[in-house]
């Protein structure tokens, strides 16, 4: 199995005063060569918004969009007429397929939101734009890889137009979960707070981890974690 760190200090970073942003593979205007993707898995943003800031309307296409709030709250508005506030543990989906215009906000006035964006290459383009929003408790993550994201709606998981599964997890210290990584399929583990070890490696919060080639990722809870899974094609 090949692995490949990439650490969360080495990131793209963007402070705009209401927001502070990390970028684990080139976005805006951060361009890396090297990170410009991988597989499917075309953006992962760990957001910080501000209270009373956000993103006003604007557009995207093509792409499945998918918003993981770690603390605080994010208000959405589409013009797919869709209005929503996404909490911890919820999982969003938004398909910008032949285009669609949205604004995410701080929900809070006096509190800041903290939580990752993460963009997919969909199968094709000009899908019909689409919306899916879905609650996964602590007790569905505790400990386990809990599938939050799939193509066919798997275990409950919200639905992609991609071959992707997104898997997440809060461990504690000393727990352990295991990702098999099939000969032709890659894996990427995100690290959205806390410390794991995989296969001997030590990651900490904003570290992420490519693999690919057959065998096993284990990952030991080092301090209480909290980590996203991609399984990808």
């Amino acid at each position: 199995m090949q692995i490949q760190v990439r650490p969360g200090a080495e990131r793209g970073h963007a402070d705009h005063g209401w927001l502070d942003s990390h970028h684990t593979f080139s976005f805006a205007d951060y361009h890396d060569p090297e990170f410009m993707g991988f597989r499917a898995l075309r953006v992962i943003n760990e957001d910080r918004v501000a209270a009373g800031g956000g993103f006003p309307t604007h557009g995207h296409a093509d792409m499945e969009i998918l918003t993981y709030v770690l603390e605080g709250k994010l208000s959405h508005q589409d013009s797919m007429g869709n209005g929503s506030t996404i909490e911890p543990g919820d999982v969003q989906r938004m398909s910008a397929g032949t285009g669609v215009r949205h604004s995410e906000m701080n929900a809070s006035k006096t509190e800041p939101v903290h939580f990752l964006q993460i963009w997919i290459i969909p199968d094709r383009r000009g899908h019909a734009p689409g919306y899916e929003q879905k609650a996964f408790s602590r007790e569905d993550r505790a400990n386990q890889l809990r599938i939050v994201a799939s193509p066919d709606g798997r275990d409950g998981s919200i639905t992609l137009h991609q071959d992707v599964l997104l898997a997440a997890a809060l461990l504690e210290p000393g727990q352990r979960v295991t990702q098999a990584v099939a000969d032709n399929r890659y894996a990427w583990v995100q690290v959205a707070s806390g410390a794991v070890d995989v296969n001997g490696r030590r990651l900490v919060a904003g570290d992420g981890l490519a693999a690919h080639g057959s065998g096993e990722l284990a990952i030991t809870g080092v301090a209480a974690a909290e980590l996203l899974v991609f399984d990808l094609a």
